[in-house]
């Protein structure tokens, strides 16, 4: 199963006002949730607009820079391509892409984000320096949800 192939689990779900979709292709299990069925039902889900994507993932880590509060300033947000899971490192006990301060050229990798077993490294569209980090490690993202905040140099 592919991104586009969830999307179009996600628009079945919405265009049939359904409360929740399962499927599950041989070891590939994956539910969708619409998020006011997720707030009556009492089921916790990562909620999102219009649908959510919960999938297994790795327990998320706790990371100090998105507790701090976001900064004033003219920044470039750095949002997610794709559904998946965010990692800032290569690794386990891998030193992060970026951190909060670092300077980043165009088309430096920021991250990654795991979608269907592939690992999709995510580069900077601008260049500049690392305001903040706006996702924690291992976390599930969502289409076009802000991961990074870039100072444009």
């Amino acid at each position: 199963m592919d991104i586009s192939q969830i999307k179009k689990l996600i628009q079945l779900l919405n265009d049939n006002n359904l409360g929740e979709l399962k499927v599950q292709e041989g070891d590939f299990k994956i539910t969708i949730r619409h998020r006011d069925y997720a707030k009556t039902s009492g089921v916790a889900s990562v909620v999102a607009a219009p649908a959510t994507v919960s999938a297994a993932s790795a327990p998320a880590t706790t990371n100090d820079t998105k507790k701090e509060e976001t900064p004033a300033g003219n920044y470039s947000t750095v949002k997610a391509p794709m559904i998946g899971t965010f990692y800032r490192s290569a690794g386990e006990g891998k030193e992060p892409f970026v951190k909060v301060g670092d300077k980043v050229k165009k088309g430096d990798v920021l991250c990654i984000i795991e979608a269907m077993k592939l690992f999709n490294e995510i580069q900077s569209e601008v260049s500049g320096k690392i305001i903040k980090v706006m996702v924690d490690n291992a976390q599930a993202v969502e289409y076009d949800q802000p991961l990074f905040l870039v100072e444009p140099a």
